[in-house]
């Protein structure tokens, strides 16, 4: 059974409600498929769909653009679960964006900062 990382959890529910407050609506989290991949976060804004990979990181830790941390294999896994997600939901008729939801947390936990970025 996986392991829960509250540090993950608190980063994927922070980038939730930060989509929420901009307007977006909530569509499904952490959807897995076997073998394949997961995604952290799945919401909805004007018919479009967006798959947000959340990258928790420490206040005082440097680091380039979230984005590029993501690899380019997990890149490969979230394009091909984001197709199996679009065939059960019968989405064929949305755009689909990739974002990279990076949260800023204190050593304790507590989030400092929610930003969004495309890739």
């Amino acid at each position: 059974m996986k392991q829960i990382n509250p540090i993950g959890k608190a980063g994927e529910d922070a980038v939730i409600k930060e989509m929420f407050l901009q307007g977006y609506r909530f569509l499904d989290r952490n959807f897995s498929v076997h073998n394949m991949g997961e995604l952290d976060v799945i919401m909805e804004k004007d018919g479009d769909i967006y798959v947000v990979e959340v990258k928790s990181r420490l206040e005082k830790t440097k680091y380039t653009d979230p984005a590029s941390s993501i690899s380019y294999r997990k890149r490969i896994r979230m394009l091909n679960t984001t197709k199996v997600y679009i065939c059960k939901h019968n989405l064929y008729d949305r755009n689909v964006h990739f974002l990279a939801g990076c949260v800023t947390h204190s050593r304790d936990g507590v989030i400092q900062n929610v930003e969004l970025i495309p890739f």
